[in-house]
């Protein structure tokens, strides 16, 4: 158990080495708002993406971390993360004042 923590530890810490090619962003590449636009259609991109191999839920060259974070924002914030169950309003007690 403690080695499969340990082996999982040092691959999730490899993975925070990975980076892009400077040479393949451009200024043109998709920035925060394509991310945020992005991360609000994932849903629908990736039905899409299942069936047509040319629709993909990532921009891919962009422009690093404004479009991270736009695409986290768009999915967390107004997208797939925003969507909530029915609202429940509790009521813990209920005074009537006579007068």
């Amino acid at each position: 158990m403690k080695r499969t923590l340990f082996a999982l530890a040092i691959l999730a810490s490899l993975t925070a080495c990975a980076t892009q090619v400077a040479t393949t962003v451009s200024p043109t590449a998709p920035g925060f708002l394509h991310g945020l636009w992005h991360g609000f259609i994932f849903p629908v991109a990736w039905v899409f993406s299942l069936f047509m191999p040319d629709v993909a839920v990532y921009a891919v060259p962009n422009n690093g971390g404004w479009y991270d974070f736009g695409f986290f924002l768009g999915i967390v914030v107004f997208g797939v993360g925003s969507w909530r169950g029915k609202k429940v309003v509790v009521r813990e007690k209920v005074v009537k004042v006579r007068e």
